[in-house]
């Protein structure tokens, strides 16, 4: 696999909300690390916490490759979309690179931008073997 199959396939597991398409671009003892302290290796792990983009609707994600080597890649990411669910909003809220948002009781949840840099290194059966993500992340507004 490439740089560039992989983040196609990247793209399609987060718009289609899927665990198991997101796997399938890992080895099997493959690393997720979603921020660069919290990891998660092997896809029960990765699968576990992709779960969350369940809570996610109306999901874009577009993305510029801008490294390619041999064994990997580097690539600029940005995904917008509307959280769906107050669970969401909690972890959102409390994860590594975000505010908590103001938000008054029942007002309406947000639509999230989150803009990173993801590098994958591949195998040697082209899956992934490592990924790292940084990313921030700013509120559109609800709806927006």
């Amino acid at each position: 696999m490439h740089i560039d199959d992989f983040m196609l396939g990247y793209q399609t597991a987060w718009e289609q909300r899927d665990e198991h398409l997101l796997c399938k671009l890992f080895a099997t003892d493959g690393v997720y690390r979603n921020t660069p302290f919290a990891e998660q290796r092997g896809h029960d792990a990765i699968a576990k916490y992709w779960q969350r983009v369940k809570l996610q609707q109306d999901i874009h994600l577009s993305f510029e490759i801008l490294a390619r080597t041999a064994t990997g890649g580097v690539a600029h990411w940005h995904v917008t979309y509307q959280v769906a669910s107050e669970e969401l909003f909690k972890i959102w809220a409390g994860s590594t690179g975000t505010n908590l948002l103001a938000r008054a009781p029942g007002a309406p949840l947000p639509r999230l931008a989150l803009d990173g840099i993801l590098t994958a290194e591949f195998n040697e059966s082209g899956l992934c073997q490592d990924c790292r993500l940084w990313w921030h992340s700013v509120e559109l507004g609800a709806n927006a």
